[in-house]
């Protein structure tokens, strides 16, 4: 998600697959970003930060978003508190809530992935134009 819970790229995964082996598929997912022409500099193909909590504390994943040049703000286990975080976590835990406002997706009644996956990029449409609507005249 961007810091407005717009969500960047989406993944389907298994119910007990981790999430932190998740995230550099998902980092490679995300679409080049497209800035205003006429804006000196290369344009940025990735987000500058990345906010996490203690369950992407790992060295791997500190040195992999490194290398590709953004800034990892993760809680740390056993140093860092998870308030700190507060504010920018509630901004993923909201667009989670609308996601799962699609009942589909909250309770699965689908067998097939590839139905399942569907219906998850519609929910993240409904998000975008929710959050974009306004300012569109839509």
């Amino acid at each position: 998600m961007d810091r407005n819970g717009i969500p960047l790229t989406v993944r389907l995964t298994a119910a007990n697959t981790h999430d932190a082996t998740q995230l550099l598929p998902l980092i490679d997912a995300i679409p080049p970003i497209i800035g205003s022409r006429g804006r000196p500099g290369r344009p940025r193909k990735r987000p500058a930060k990345l906010h996490a909590d203690k369950a992407y504390d790992s060295s791997e994943l500190r040195r992999a978003l490194h290398s590709r040049g953004i800034t990892p703000r993760i809680a740390r286990r056993g140093i860092d508190s998870s308030e700190r975080l507060g504010r920018h976590r509630w901004v993923v835990e909201r667009t989670l809530a609308w996601l799962l406002g699609c009942r589909r997706l909250g309770v699965r009644y689908e067998r097939r992935a590839d139905v399942l996956q569907g219906f998850l990029h519609l929910a993240c449409a409904l998000v975008c134009l929710r959050f974009l609507g306004p300012r569109l005249g839509v």
